[in-house]
This record gives structure tokens, C-alpha cells and sequence, in this order.
């Protein structure tokens, strides 16, 4: 049987909860029957429940579309826009940012079947990742890819720690491939997702989400290639 939870989270998705289970019987042990315990405890028992909640691997249907590009993950569109300097892509690009709250899906999933071409990991700050410019200046991670389907337009990932976040997952490697909607890892805890794709120029594809709404990683579709 599949347990769906994040191999990603390793260790803190064994470590976290069982230090904290630990700390609850060491409580119950040493202080009942007083009465603030029971509150104590419970605040605890949801920690270790959310916890588990956001290392969270459910199983999904990944559609299989390649005129399409989906969310590469699970969260709030935050800004749409055209940026001059392409955001590693070289050329004038289109961003897609998205915010993920501690509460959402933390994996990260390939847009299209794809090759990756190029990581590139930046040191940084951890703000606010809700801010278009946390892209910019926060610790990320780079995933230049290659579309398999075509158009064979290169696209950009970037991981982006928040203010929460401070650890970036990214199993993907070099010269690999990765079908649709596959996983590639994840960002820990709270932190932003952003795509980059060429400019549609002469019209090649069309934006099929609006800021505000709400996506999933391989199941929303951001772009559609006409």
C-alpha cells in the first residue's frame, strides 16, 4: 500500500512529529493530571497532524496534454507578467508566479514533458515569498528545461524559499528527462513557484489562468499552446 507522503520530507516528516510525540508523553508523564495539560496537548496533537499534512503526497490523475503547460505546483496565482530580461531564459519572458501557503501541496511537478538542461542553485534572503520580487532576491533554485513536444520552447522553474521556507529539494538532474506532471522535489515550509516561457509572439499560446486563482501542480493548466 502507498503511503502518501513526500519521500522529499525526509528526514523532518519522521523526525518533527516523533519529537513531538515524544515531548507529549514526557508532559502526560510528568505533570498529570494539571489542568493546562490537556490544552498542551491537544495544541501539540495538531502540530504533529499538520505536520504530517504538509509532506503530503496525494495520489493524482496527472493529465496528459502537451499542448499544455500545467502548474508546476499547488498554491494562488500571484502575478502574471512580461519581464525584459527573462528570468534566466536569455530572451524576453512571460512569469507565472505562485504562492504556497503552509497549508497547500509542497511537491513540485514538471510543466510538460520535459529535459532538464541546466540547475542552478542561488544563495539568498528569505522574505515574504507572496512578493514578485522574492524571485529575485530569495534563495532559489533554477530548472532550465527543454519542451520534448513542440514547440520545443525552453522553460525555466524557480524553486523560491520564503519567509518560512529554508530548504529547497530539487531531485532532478542534468540531462534528464521528465514526463508530464512528474515530481522533482519540493520546498520546505511556505514559499513561491514561478515559471518562465517565451513571449507569445504572433500570438502562440494563450494564458488560461488570472492572478488570484487557485492551481494544482499537474492538474491546472497555465498555458495553452494553440
Amino acid at each position: 500500500m502507498r503511503i502518501p507522503l513526500t519521500k522529499y520530507g525526509l528526514p523532518q516528516v519522521v523526525v518533527f512529529p516523533a519529537l513531538a510525540l515524544a515531548l507529549m508523553a514526557a508532559l502526560a508523564w510528568l505533570f498529570a493530571p494539571a489542568l493546562w495539560l490537556a490544552p498542551l496537548e491537544i495544541v501539540l496533537g495538531l502540530v504533529v497532524v499538520w505536520m504530517f499534512s504538509f509532506f503530503r503526497d496525494p495520489r493524482r490523475e496527472i493529465l496528459r496534454d502537451e499542448k499544455t503547460l500545467f502548474s508546476p505546483a499547488d498554491g494562488k496565482v500571484t502575478d502574471i507578467s512580461v519581464l525584459d530580461e527573462g528570468g534566466g531564459l536569455g530572451q524576453r519572458a512571460l512569469r507565472i508566479g505562485i504562492f504556497l501557503s503552509v497549508f497547500n501541496v509542497h511537491i513540485n511537478r514538471a510543466p510538460c514533458s520535459v529535459k532538464i538542461d541546466r540547475i542552478t542553485y542561488k544563495k539568498g534572503a528569505f522574505k515574504n515569498a507572496m512578493s514578485a520580487e522574492s524571485g529575485r532576491v530569495n534563495e532559489s533554485n533554477d530548472l532550465l528545461m527543454t519542451r520534448l513536444a513542440q514547440p520545443a520552447d525552453r522553460l525555466l522553474v524557480r524553486q523560491i524559499s520564503g519567509a518560512i521556507a529554508r530548504h529547497i529539494v530539487c531531485a532532478a538532474k542534468e540531462g534528464a528527462e521528465y514526463a508530464q506532471g512528474e515530481s522533482f522535489g519540493m520546498i520546505k515550509f511556505g514559499s513561491r513557484t514561478e515559471l518562465y516561457l517565451p513571449t507569445s509572439e504572433g500570438g502562440r499560446y494563450d494564458v488560461v489562468v488570472k492572478i488570484g486563482d487557485a492551481v494544482r501542480a499537474g492538474l491546472s493548466p497555465l498555458i495553452r499552446y494553440r
